[in-house]
């Protein structure tokens, strides 16, 4: 028996195929949208860093999916392992251009057609980052570069930077001062433990509450909802807030109902 059926449950509440319009709206979200909204507005480079399984990408998806495709687009890759070369063909790929043999020529190709998008069609792009603490030190200095337009007077996009919290360690060495200058946007998670494990509580409480699942009975058997950890097998799986740790523990405790 799967723990869908188990707990009478529609789905599962710690899918990743969650739709964005049943996120619980976290107040830690919440400030995320606001400063990406921010950002997409003035452009720039912003920086959203948290721990692995916090849900960073969670909440940039939620707030691509609200943006208006006819005013904005939304860029996304996780492939930040790449050279210099190969990010430049793939923002190229991304954005339908065709990717020149020489990197002078992608970098004048790119920067026209952001200007292109940003000035005649009114269209504001940004492009998401993610793992971005994988990022080279050279691509790191071409985002200088890509953002600079009219002698640094214009900003024709935006990019955000989406990675684990090493990556503010990276940042504030000395080669990358100039690169933190320039970041319009920074949101920094979590902030305190207790509040967290509270806010992922309401979360999976909200859960099933919108799948009409016993929540009396969830609080007592597996504590899915009332507490941060999981009995599987006699061993106790702490999950500490993180998304993708629930995710496991949901996993592991269907199998344990079979």
């Amino acid at each position: 028996m799967s723990f869908e059926r188990f707990y009478n449950l529609g789905y599962n509440p710690f899918s990743k195929t969650l739709k964005p319009a049943d996120a619980h709206p976290t107040e830690d979200m919440r400030q995320v949208h606001s400063r990406l909204d921010h950002l997409a507005r003035t452009g720039g480079i912003g920086l959203v860093t948290a721990d692995p399984g916090m849900g960073k990408t969670f909440a940039v998806r939620t707030w691509a999916a609200k943006q208006n495709p006819n005013s904005s687009k939304v860029v996304y890759t996780c492939m930040s392992t790449v050279s210099g070369m190969e990010f430049y063909r793939q923002l190229c790929l991304e954005l339908g251009i065709t990717a020149a043999f020489k990197k002078v020529d992608m970098f004048r190709d790119l920067q026209a057609h952001l200007r292109y998008l940003a000035v005649e069609k009114g269209v504001r792009v940004t492009v998401v980052l993610d793992e971005a603490q994988y990022l080279s030190t050279q691509i790191l200095n071409d985002l200088k570069m890509l953002t600079n337009f009219d002698m640094d007077s214009r900003d024709c996009f935006s990019c955000v930077l989406v990675g684990q919290s090493v990556l503010v360690q990276y940042l504030l060495r000395q080669p990358y001062e100039a690169l933190r200058q320039r970041l319009v946007l920074r949101r920094l998670r979590p902030r305190r433990f207790a509040l967290l494990l509270r806010r992922r509580a309401l979360l999976q409480r909200r859960k099933l509450l919108l799948l009409g699942g016993h929540i009396s009975y969830s609080f007592g058997h597996f504590r899915l909802c009332g507490g941060h950890f999981c009995r599987f097998s006699g061993q106790i799986l702490y999950s500490f807030g993180r998304f993708r740790l629930q995710r496991r523990q949901a996993q592991l405790c269907g199998f344990a109902l079979r």
